[in-house]
This record gives C-alpha cells, structure tokens and sequence, in this order.
C-alpha cells in the first residue's frame, strides 16, 4: 500500500463519511423499514454502483458517460444468463416443444442453445463475466474514443448512441435475448429462492457490503497519484500531457473502473430484483444515473451515494401519483443542481456542515482538520463536459 498511514488513505472527514452511511444502511434502514422497502432501497443501491463509477470519471477525471446504463445492462444480462439457464431445466420446461432452453426462445422457435450461453451454465463463469465483460466493452470504447482524443460533449453523445445501439440490438434479437421483456421469471441461485423475506434481507445486505468494497476502491484511487493526476487531467488536460504522462491510458483505466462498478451494480439488481430488461441499459435510464451522481455531487462517491437514494425516493413517491410527470420533474432537478447547486448535496454539506464537524472534531480529539479533496471547486470546462 503506497500510503504512509492509514490517514492518508481514509481523512478524518472522510472517515466520518463512511462510518455514518454505514450506521445508515447497516442499522437504521433494516430497522426502520420493513423486508419489502429495504428490498426496495436494495435496488436503489444497485444504481449507487453505477454513480461513484460516475464520480471517478465525471467528477475527477473529467469523463461524462451518457452510456453508463450499457455496462450496467451487461453485468445484470450476464448473471440473469446464468440464473435463467438454472430455471429452465429439462424438468421445468417440459411442457416446451423444446425442453431444457429458455422459454422465450423457444417461443421464437430457436431449438438449440446458442452457443454463446453455454459457458453460462457455470457461476464462477457468470460472476467473472459480470464484471469482466463491461470492463473489456469499456476499454474497447475507451481506446478508440481516448487514444484518438475524441472527449468532453462528442464523448458523451457517442456513448449516449452506444446505449440506444445496445437497447435497439437486445430487443431485435428476441429469441436470443429475450427482447423487450428481457430475460424474466429468475427464480433460484444453486437452489437458494431468491424471493423469499429471508433471501431479501440477505441480498440486501451482500448489496451495502459489494458497495463499501467499491468505495474502498474508489477512495483509494482518488487518494492515490492516479487521482490527483485525474483532478489535474479535468482542469487542465494539455499540461498534464506535457508533462508525459499518457492521458488516454489514465482515461481509459477510470472509465473501466466504472464499467466494472455498473456491472456489479447491474448483477445486485438482477438477484433482488429476478429480472433484467433493455428499459436498464437505453438513454433515459443512463441520463437518470448522471443525475444522481450530479445530485449528489461529482465530487464525493459519500455523496453519490445518497444522491442515488434521494432521487430514487422521490422518483418512488412523485411517480405513485403523477407517473407520466416523472420525466420532466427529472430533468428540472438537473438543470437545478447544475445551476444552484454544481457541487450537490456533497457540496452543501462541504461549505455549511463540514466546518462545524471539524470543529467539534478539534474539540474533542484535539486534531487539526484534514484538506478534503471532495471540496475541490471543479473546473468550468468539467461543468460542461
């Protein structure tokens, strides 16, 4: 570890940070709310993998993906592969014209198994998929958009087009993919029903603890040189270059980062969720993840965090009454985080809390407080990027 002591690894405020969001998912949410909610926030926390991917590559590496939904759709895609392979034994499909294959292709008349789901009949196969395939998707688009230098707004139209590309492809190829439905009806994990109150509680918790791992990660890379020379590509890009450090392999590594994320986020939401579908991998779903990374600040993956739940919640409850509202209210609370609020709830809490918790922090252990990247102001070029 190339960190002196554990400080620099993990500030005093971001020490804070951690341990209070897990008091938050670890004992107050399972307390306060009943199996069906926390199943609920289960599947919120899913999309939170996908926002501190996006707090890397959005908030310090000055990357804005419109695509991210891509990745997260292959990770869901590669475990429901797995899980619909385990529910369509020969046994349960035996009233299929063609037992043992996924029932949506045999209503599409498709006899054999393709032989691109075979390796899917293994879990450790389906697991390593769930985080290898966006990884290898992610540095294919990385290295040709980064190495030829095509970034900021071309960049996120492109991956943005990759999306609607990738939804269009799974909902023509129906009997492969199982097309707009997508892949239904996952039932058992070896065995283990994943519907049950006990299998909720369970997944709930595999989710919070699969997210601290990658917040691990996340901290670490922003604490390490790759994040401060991530800080100083988003501001100023041409001297870091000079300077002789390869851009693109920086670029391409953060937007991996992210893709691996969004994939592990995508699998939680298939095993609490039992389905996959196109409607997590087009535009609008991609465009709502930016949002609760800018929501929660771009600048702290804390922050994303609570910004996925925020906006979930409210998505929750304004949707219940006015659904076909749900859309514009969205895009205003975008347009007013970027204007009002460019930092988010994150940067709220940096200017009008965190001073105060320093405080009593000094009175109470007498220690000085610590410099907190999250209240790096970013740079204009990174608002419009």
């Amino acid at each position: 570890m190339p960190f002196s002591s554990f400080k620099e690894f993990m500030p005093r405020q971001d020490l804070l940070s951690f341990l209070v969001l897990a008091l938050v998912l670890l004992v107050a949410l399972p307390l306060a709310l009943d199996v069906m909610r926390l199943n609920q926030v289960g599947k919120f926390l899913s999309f939170a993998f996908v926002a501190v991917g996006l707090v890397l590559c959005w908030g310090y590496g000055g990357i804005l993906s419109l695509g991210q939904g891509v990745f997260y759709g292959l990770g869901g895609y590669a475990l429901a592969m797995y899980l619909k392979l385990e529910a369509s034994t020969p046994e349960n499909t035996a009233i299929q014209t063609t037992p043992g294959i996924p029932d949506f292709m045999d209503w599409n008349r498709i006899t054999e198994l393709p032989w691109f789901w075979e390796p899917f009949y293994s879990l450790t196969f389906a697991i390593i998929a769930v985080v290898v395939v966006p990884s290898i998707v992610a540095y294919l688009i990385g290295v040709a958009m980064f190495k030829r230098r095509v970034g900021g707004v071309y960049f996120a139209i492109i991956t943005q087009s990759i999306a609607a590309i990738l939804t269009i492809l799974i909902i023509g190829q129906q009997g492969l993919t199982g097309g707009v439905n997508g892949i239904t009806d996952l039932r058992t994990l070896k065995g283990w029903n994943i519907h049950t109150d006990e299998a909720s509680y369970i997944l709930y918790f595999v989710c919070v603890a699969l997210l601290f791992v990658c917040l691990l990660v996340a901290q670490y890379i922003r604490r390490s040189k790759t994040g401060r020379i991530l800080v100083a590509m988003r501001g100023q890009e041409d001297r870091v270059r000079f300077s002789g450090y390869d851009i693109a392999n920086f670029k391409v590594f953060v937007f991996c980062v992210g893709a691996a994320f969004a994939g592990i986020g995508g699998a939680m939401f298939t095993l609490q969720e039992g389905f996959m579908s196109p409607s997590f991998v087009g535009v609008v779903p991609s465009i709502e993840m930016v949002i609760f990374c800018a929501v929660g600040g771009r600048l702290s993956i804390i922050g994303a965090v609570y910004g996925v739940l925020l906006v979930s919640v409210a998505k929750t409850l304004f949707g219940e009454s006015f659904p076909d509202l749900w859309l514009f209210a969205m895009g205003l609370i975008f347009i007013g985080v970027v204007l009002a609020l460019p930092n988010g709830i994150a940067g709220l809490y940096a200017n009008w809390v965190a001073p105060h918790v320093d405080r009593l922090l000094d009175r109470l252990f007498g220690k000085p407080g610590e410099p907190r990247i999250d209240v790096l102001q970013p740079s204009s070029q990174g608002a419009s990027s």
